[in-house]
């Protein structure tokens, strides 16, 4: 798997440096950065600007790019025995999903599962782990298809489902009146979507972030980040 661009390229070289395959620089570097990677002990492949180009799909490499090594998921049975998850229910932007597992690993969450009809490419496994700068690698992520049959086997394993809806109950009142969960899981929809009514009635309870100042709505990884952590950490 190909990731590319001077920050993640930097932050994988000095925190997953196991997961490095090969390191190619198309530019020059500064002598911090030569030293960097000279003390990782991880040779440099100079490539010319039109194969960067190619590898990083045309996005915006810097001159910075490195095979590392591909994403596993984990198994759904694995997740069973966890406090903490977040759903994401047909969400393909690999921006949005990139966000959230950044958040979910800032915040303690203990998994992530990404509901696609389709498992995740790699050219969308990239991108995500280019979104989330990396943290990917610190969060077990599953891959499911049946939404239904998902939540009923979450239920069965004792997890509260909490849908994401801006038609829900306010986040803020719900906190107050209630007991922190032992064992939650927070399903977030689409933006343009959201989530299906079978799926809504099937959570617990519908929650929502109210919005001011004649706002509708959040962007979905923002939502996500606020609405879990008032669940998880009060």
């Amino acid at each position: 798997m190909i990731i590319f661009g001077k920050q993640l390229f930097l932050h994988t070289l000095k925190h997953y440096k196991n997961k490095i395959i090969r390191l190619m620089l198309a530019k020059e570097v500064d002598k911090e950065i030569f030293n960097l990677i000279n003390k990782a002990g991880i040779k440099i492949e100079r490539v010319d600007a039109k194969k960067a180009q190619a590898l990083a799909r045309g996005g915006n490499h810097q001159g910075f790019l490195a095979e590392v090594s591909e994403y596993e998921f984990c198994e759904l049975k694995t997740l069973k025995n966890a406090k903490s998850l977040v759903v994401l229910s047909k969400i393909s932007d690999v921006g949005n999903i990139g966000s959230i597992v950044r958040s979910c690993v800032c915040l303690g969450a203990d998994g992530l599962i990404i509901i696609n009809n389709q498992a995740l490419s790699q050219s969308a496994i990239s991108g995500i782990m280019r979104a989330s700068s990396a943290a990917a690698y610190e969060l077990d992520i599953a891959q499911a298809s049946d939404e239904l049959s998902l939540l009923n086997e979450l239920k069965m394993a004792g997890f509260a489902l909490f849908a994401a809806d801006m038609n829900g109950v306010d986040i803020k009142e719900f906190i107050k009146n209630n007991e922190k969960p032992e064992k939650f899981a927070l399903i977030m929809g689409s933006e343009g979507a959201g989530l299906s009514k079978k799926t809504l009635n099937k959570c617990d309870k519908t929650l929502a972030i109210k919005m001011q100042n004649g706002f509708e709505s959040l962007n979905v990884a923002v939502a996500c980040a606020l609405i879990f952590d008032r669940i998880k950490n009060g």
